[in-house]
């Protein structure tokens, strides 16, 4: 095993759970959503709390597991969550009614991204986190940007695309929006990008405050 599948491992057994997110990860795996990793969520959970987020929006619902550590990380925030599977939005639901999330801090919206997020109002959000198909993950994240309250962040999930975002091979759709997601967020003057690659990777993008 190389460094660096070895300190992937080590941060993914390092990582602890909470029970009711444990529990929303096999949920997800039983219904094929696949969820973020614990490594992942964890990160979320640490920049939903540093910001002291108060209202988050999240493209992808999955089966909550996302979402329960978004709100693990920020107890007193109020997430809206956004997917087409409704039977994906059903199980999330039951997931945060198992972690005792009071029904006026989970709003759960079915529709398709790019049909909802328009109507959103724009500098409202302290963190956007974008995780739904892939193919949409730029146009997803200019909205992100748009959301975001000056000092906002987005954060995207799964952004090195298993490995295939390092590979020069690559070229197909997904992996070169990816690519091109990263190093042109890293040279832009309007946000502060990290980039971590832990478990399935992390973007970060935080907006400049100009005041």
């Amino acid at each position: 095993m190389g460094e660096y599948d070895a300190n992937q491992r080590f941060a993914a057994e390092a990582t602890i759970e909470p029970e009711h997110i444990a529990r929303a990860r096999q949920h997800a795996l039983e219904i094929g959503a696949a969820p973020v990793s614990s490594p992942v969520g964890a990160q979320c959970a640490v920049i939903a709390a540093a910001s002291r987020a108060l209202n988050i929006v999240e493209i992808g619902t999955g089966a909550g597991v996302s979402g329960l550590w978004l709100l693990h990380g920020s107890p007193r925030a109020t997430l809206t969550t956004i997917d087409n599977e409704p039977e994906h939005l059903g199980v999330a639901r039951r997931a945060f009614g198992d972690a005792k999330i009071p029904a006026a801090r989970a709003r759960f919206i079915t529709g398709r991204a790019s049909d909802v997020l328009p109507r959103m109002n724009e500098a409202s959000y302290d963190i956007v986190l974008v995780d739904a198909d892939p193919e949409g993950v730029i146009e997803y994240v200019e909205h992100g940007l748009r959301l975001v309250r000056a000092g906002g962040t987005v954060l995207v999930p799964r952004v090195l695309g298993g490995g295939a975002v390092a590979d020069p091979v690559r070229r197909d759709p997904v992996t070169s929006a990816y690519r091109s997601l990263i190093q042109e967020t890293q040279s832009s003057p309007a946000v502060i990008g990290a980039l971590s690659i832990v478990g399935e990777g992390l973007l970060q993008l935080t907006t400049i405050a100009t005041d």
